[in-house]
């Protein structure tokens, strides 16, 4: 299982000089990517304009969005946005898509959110149909979600949750591959959160950052990584249900989180 590491354009306090002095530990690090979330109504930065950023400061490690919304924006507009960053990276960047759950995003972009699965639907077969097409992740822990990924991507993108979580959704996911007559198998990724340098902090990120989904916050506060054997833990965990690669995303803004959890990777 390869390990990644989140780069902090949604945490509080993030800025260019820090996202760009992130991207170069990264790539002097042990990690196999840099990943990114995607919010609209939210201080934070533009997933895409981050990458293109992370691009230029790295040769090796992969870029990814985990997960962009695609439906917030218009296909065509979404796919030039993704074809500037794999250019940028020399052909590095892994798109992960999803619809998202925030309807205040949806309405800032004036888009339809009760037809967001079908809109996804036409943006994936649109992207797969490039005459380079970029590898493409699908998220989502809806029966649709599934078939989506099966019939348009290379992979699947989990939400997070411990190991067992991730196990039961590549169930699904391998099983939706199978039932579509795919040969091989789909790439599998994970994520987390995790802050070691300042727990509360971070926990406190994230119930702002969930607060849309009410009392539910409090367990992805609680899930935050905050210990050397909670990472290890997780890592293993993820790494024996057939994670493909895990994006570990930073929940302060703080350039030594990139060295701490270098550090404490088993």
């Amino acid at each position: 299982m390869r390990i990644g590491i989140g780069l902090p354009n949604t945490t509080p306090g993030a800025d260019g000089a820090l996202l760009a002095e992130w991207s170069r530990r990264a790539e002097a690090g042990p990690f196999a990517a840099l990943g990114v979330l995607d919010r609209l109504v939210y201080d934070s930065i533009d997933p895409f304009a981050a990458l293109s950023a992370a691009a230029a400061l790295t040769e090796r490690v992969r870029l990814a969005t985990m997960i962009a919304i695609g439906p917030l924006r218009g296909t065509a507009m979404l796919a030039k946005q993704a074809e500037a960053v794999h250019t940028l990276s020399g052909g590095r960047f892994t798109l992960g898509l999803g619809v998202g759950a925030r309807r205040d995003d949806y309405a800032a972009a004036g888009a339809e959110h009760r037809t967001r699965g079908k809109k996804l639907s036409e943006q994936l077969a649109f992207l797969r149909a490039q005459d380079h097409p970029i590898e493409l992740l699908v998220g989502g822990s809806s029966g649709p979600a599934f078939a989506r990924m099966a019939r348009y991507a290379d992979g699947y993108a989990h939400g997070g949750g411990p190991p067992r979580a991730f196990a039961s959704a590549a169930t699904k996911a391998l099983a939706a591959w199978r039932d579509l007559g795919r040969p091989g198998r789909p790439r599998l990724w994970g994520q987390a959160y995790f802050a070691l340098g300042d727990p509360d902090r971070g926990t406190a990120y994230l119930r702002d950052y969930y607060a849309f989904t009410g009392p539910f916050a409090e367990n992805i506060a609680a899930a935050n990584l905050t210990s050397a054997r909670a990472i290890r833990d997780l890592v293993r965990g993820y790494e024996a249900e057939g994670c493909d690669e895990l994006i570990l995303l930073p929940t302060v803004s703080d350039i030594h989180e990139v060295d701490r959890l270098a550090e404490v990777l088993p």
